[in-house]
């Protein structure tokens, strides 16, 4: 028998709706496609862009680099001009404060040059007439030596009887003190000498033998004892040292033997 319309009408109404179906599904796997193609063309645009804009960035520096590089030969770089002006500001501070140092400074040297001078010259006037006044004293003082040795030679009548390696002070005083006895001092007379002689580098006197080193007693008219020790023995003086002072004098016989001079013995302790 054939088959009835209701049979085919089920097999068709199958058939169509498998053919629904596989398109349905024909159209998700197109549609699953297509979007998986989108967001792949997206990412890749999107780095694309990316690497653009990293590109244009090292590209932007590089560039702004370059011109401070420029601006920075010209000396226009805001920020060189910023420093260097600060760096000028110190300096010129620097340089003022140097030149107050120095005028402080300089200053003071022109006070102490000028303190010193004047001190100077003082100096010099005070030294000046101090020289002149101890030439002036020492003038007059040999003058008064000269008079006084002159008057000395004309009362012992020995004129080679002069003490020579005494300062001019210790000369002056010893005619100053002789000065003032020998004009009241008689004429002496033959029982005033005393007995001297020298023989053999030793010197005999009012019956004692003095020698070399030995300790005495230097006594003069106007009763001066000096304390001495004979430091040589000549062929007619004899040559003492002070104690003292160490200064030396000579001593001759004429003047041991008119009394100018006497000799005594002394403990050499």
């Amino acid at each position: 028998m054939p088959p009835g319309p209701e049979y085919y009408e089920e097999e068709e109404l199958e058939s169509a709706e498998e053919e629904d179906g596989e398109r349905s599904a024909r159209a998700r796997d197109s549609d699953e496609d297509t979007e998986d193609a989108s967001e792949t063309d997206l990412a890749k645009h999107e780095e694309e862009d990316f690497v653009e804009m990293k590109e244009q960035m090292y590209q932007d520096k590089l560039a702004s680099l370059k011109r401070q590089l420029q601006q920075l030969q010209e000396g226009t770089l805001q920020e060189y001009q910023k420093r260097m002006k600060k760096l000028d500001q110190q300096y010129k501070e620097r340089i003022r404060n140097a030149e107050l140092f120095l005028q402080l400074e300089t200053d003071q040297v022109e006070k102490n040059y000028v303190k010193e001078k004047k001190a100077a010259a003082k100096e010099f006037e005070d030294k000046k007439i101090e020289l002149k006044e101890n030439l002036i004293a020492e003038l007059e003082e040999k003058k008064k030596m000269i008079e006084n040795e002159k008057l000395t030679m004309e009362l012992t009548g020995d004129s080679m009887e002069l003490n020579y390696l005494l300062t001019d002070e210790q000369i002056m005083e010893d005619l100053r003190t002789l000065n003032k006895h020998l004009p009241a001092t008689p004429a002496e007379s033959p029982a005033q000498r005393f007995e001297a002689r020298i023989e053999d580098g030793k010197l005999y006197y009012d019956k004692r033998w003095y020698h070399k080193s030995q300790a005495i007693y230097l006594e003069s008219k106007e009763n001066t004892k000096i304390s001495c020790v004979i430091s040589s023995v000549g062929a007619n003086e004899i040559w003492v040292r002070k104690t003292s002072d160490s200064t030396k004098m000579r001593i001759y016989l004429g003047q041991l033997q008119r009394g100018v001079f006497v000799i005594r013995r002394r403990s050499a302790a």
